[in-house]
């Protein structure tokens, strides 16, 4: 698991001035990894550093850089994240120190530098990496419950949920940048004699963070749960948005499938576990009368340090609050240290148990990450208890699920005594009409 070193001080500064405001969400402890493109030139690899976007395809030519760290750069000078991410911890690690080193403030390379940076409301972000693989997983135990209760209100947890993290394999091709409009989606829902067939009227988010997976493992070879951190690059903001009713219809026996498959989106900046180092908690604490791990998922270290601390929040903005020029709203405000009932590390050791291989840039999804109060639910369904209970806005406007217009952005910090405050910077999707 990744350690405190000089880059974590909180009294580091930059000489990006944006980067030393309180509340950006990308101070010089921060450097998350993404990509961005510029009109009229292509894709490439950058860090957001306060305002800014550092091109790495720039710096790494103009920049002053050992052996090491060059050949660490070729792959992020080329564009290609995965590349990057498939060097392993410890060039994301000596790449992420250097940086830290060249973006302080005094340092030598300043000069150098400056021409590399770009405004980031200048430049598109698009999604981070090539995901090939996403698998969604369910670690969300007070969503798990509240979904159940509506379902099954006397026996909400199926048996095998606390015992084995549950998931299934989603479309990848689906997931899109942050801004990129959602279309709400067509499909089969119950009817009385027929299924109805048209668009979906229980239209949902769901709050979810995104684990990006660095080097993979061969075919047949398992991932210890004490290595599995060795195989992970870092965690973005994630909505696996959801159409209720179609899901309703068609998850069993097989599980979803058009009701997720039409969209997900991705916040663009990677957060590294090395900058996420400080806000590292205990595993959620496990009720008396729970089973206990398996040992090939049981770890000192991820038992001691293995969860994230970081507050989520569920901003809705509806077309009407934009047309009076109303900001949008916090509908929910949790944490995922107290939602997760599994870890990260939990989801790479039981995803590579029986052997399957991981690739750089494989996407996990967690699972809705709810609170235990309907306040801090990361999905619709349980804030109006499956529909039956509307949400009032400020403004007047109710509602039980996202209609046509409604805009919804996931927004996630970390913050605690003694660190600097980082986030995660935008993830956010407008809903658009059904295709006639």
């Amino acid at each position: 698991m990744s350690t405190l070193d000089a880059t974590h001080n909180p009294a580091l500064r930059s000489w990006v001035h944006s980067a030393n405001e309180a509340h950006t969400d990308f101070p010089i402890q921060n450097l998350p990894f993404g990509r961005f493109r510029t009109p009229g030139e292509g894709w490439r690899i950058g860090v957001a550093i306060g305002e800014q976007v550092l091109d790495c395809k720039r710096a790494a030519a103009a920049g002053s850089w050992s052996v090491e760290v060059s050949a660490w750069l070729v792959p992020l000078a080329a564009g290609d994240l995965n590349a990057f991410m498939a060097l392993g911890a410890n060039a994301r690690r000596g790449v992420r120190s250097a940086l830290s080193a060249a973006l302080a403030e005094g340092s030598a390379q300043q000069a150098a530098l400056t021409g590399c940076l770009a405004p980031q409301d200048a430049v598109e972000l698009g999604v981070p990496c090539h995901i090939g693989d996403y698998t969604d997983f369910y670690v969300g135990i007070h969503h798990a419950t509240a979904v159940g209760k509506l379902f099954r209100p006397d026996n909400p947890l199926l048996p095998n949920y606390k015992w084995v993290p549950i998931g299934y394999h989603g479309r990848a091709s689906s997931v899109v940048a942050s801004g990129t409009p959602i279309r709400r989606p067509k499909g089969q829902t119950a009817g009385s004699a027929a299924p109805n067939f048209g668009p979906s009227q229980r239209l949902d988010l769901e709050l979810e963070l995104g684990f990006l997976i660095g080097t993979g493992n061969a075919l047949g070879e398992p991932v210890s749960i004490a290595q599995a951190e060795d195989h992970l690059f870092g965690v973005t903001l994630f909505n696996d948005w959801s159409a209720r009713d179609i899901q309703a219809w068609e998850y069993q026996p097989l599980g979803p499938f058009l009701s997720k498959s039409f969209g997900s989106t991705i916040s663009p900046w990677v957060v590294t576990l090395e900058a996420l180092a400080p806000f590292r908690v205990p595993l959620l604490q496990r009720p008396d009368g729970d089973p206990q791990p398996l040992p090939y998922l049981d770890d000192a270290g991820n038992r001691e340090r293995g969860a994230f601390d970081i507050r989520v929040q569920v901003q809705l903005q509806t077309q009407s609050m934009r047309q009076q020029g109303l900001a949008p709203v916090t509908i929910s405000t949790s944490s995922t240290a107290a939602a997760a009932y599994w870890t990260a590390a939990q989801l790479i050791a039981h995803h590579t148990v029986n052997g399957c291989n991981l690739q750089p840039g494989d996407l996990f999804g967690s699972g809705t990450l709810s609170g235990a109060n309907r306040d801090q639910a990361g999905s619709l369904l349980e804030m109006t208890v499956g529909g039956k209970e509307p949400i009032t806005l400020p403004n007047g406007e109710t509602r039980t699920f996202l209609q046509d217009g409604d805009r919804l952005a996931l927004v996630g910090s970390c913050e605690r005594p003694g660190a600097r405050r980082i986030g995660f910077g935008p993830c956010v999707g407008t809903i658009v009409p059904a295709r006639g």
